[in-house]
């Protein structure tokens, strides 16, 4: 298979690519200045001209505060650059995975996981426009595209909250941090294995929206302290605190864990738990991080 990857300059596009070479694919990456996805003369020449059998999308406007007075340009990125490559998909006999996220659903307080069939109910502007776009290729593109929907990413490339944890604890003698939002830390290179996994199974039997994201679930404190026990610091240096005493313009969820039902549809495992994940991913990232 040929795999064109969209937003390839970001963190999750960056661990796509690299999952995706080392399982021996084809695969052309296309960061924001090699393809503007909101354009669509420049979003057909690109599918038209590389033949992919598959494209995964991780392009986005992710700044979720910003979006709430760039609600319009969150929309042209998240929404209409979605329908678009749906569009040159469809029009060039290519499959389509989209990367959406957890701010689809309102993030208030639950018990148990969403599944991934629960109603949307986004309370923010960039939840709005990343809704925009899940439901933009399922129409554009029915039975050959698929929506994987991911949170709390963390990862080797680009600024994240593990990273930002690395960072205090050689810095402050104290960090504060949010125990009230609850969700799933998640390693992006393990979602560019889930991708790759759907990506070679794709079809008529298994499309639609999946849920990509460690299993379990924590705080961001409960994350934060568990970071400093990896390298080696009193994770008691790590105080928790609410979302008040860091407002925001846009809400975070309170809410944020997934359910996984739909890869074992598919005859894939579910999702390791984080912690498990984070193990093997912090060496990597303190090694990224001091270079």
């Amino acid at each position: 298979m040929r795999w064109l990857v969209t937003g390839a300059g970001g963190m999750l596009g960056h661990d796509v690519v690299e999952e995706l070479a080392r399982r021996g694919e084809d695969v052309v990456a296309l960061d924001r200045a090699a393809l503007d996805i909101t354009t669509p003369e420049t979003v057909d020449r690109a599918v038209a001209g590389h033949r992919p059998d598959l494209v995964v999308n991780c392009a986005a406007y992710t700044a979720v505060d910003e979006a709430e007075t760039d609600e319009a340009r969150a929309l042209e990125i998240n929404g209409e650059g979605p329908r678009l490559l749906a569009r040159a998909c469809a029009a060039h006999d290519a499959r389509l995975i989209h990367v959406s996220t957890d701010y689809v659903f309102s993030g208030e307080a639950r018990t148990d996981p969403y599944p991934e069939d629960h109603g949307p109910a986004p309370r923010t502007a960039y939840g709005r426009t990343k809704l925009a776009g899940e439901r933009a290729v399922l129409e554009e593109l029915p039975g050959r595209s698929a929506v994987v929907r991911t949170a709390w990413l963390y990862g080797v490339h680009g600024a994240n909250f593990v990273r930002t944890m690395i960072g205090l604890e050689a810095r402050r003698d104290t960090v504060d941090v949010v125990d009230d939002q609850r969700g799933q830390p998640t390693w992006s290179a393990d979602v560019a294995e889930r991708i790759a996994g759907l990506g070679v199974r794709l079809g008529p039997g298994a499309h639609g929206v999946f849920h990509a994201t460690n299993s379990g679930e924590a705080t961001w404190y409960e994350l934060a302290r568990e970071v400093f026990s990896l390298v080696g610091a009193d994770p008691d240096r790590v105080r928790p605190t609410t979302s008040a005493a860091f407002p925001r313009p846009a809400p975070r969820p309170a809410y944020s864990v997934l359910a996984h039902r739909r890869w074992q549809e598919i005859g894939l495992p579910p999702p390791r738990d984080w912690r498990s994940a984070l193990h093997e991913a912090l060496p990597r990232i303190r090694k990224e991080s001091s270079s």
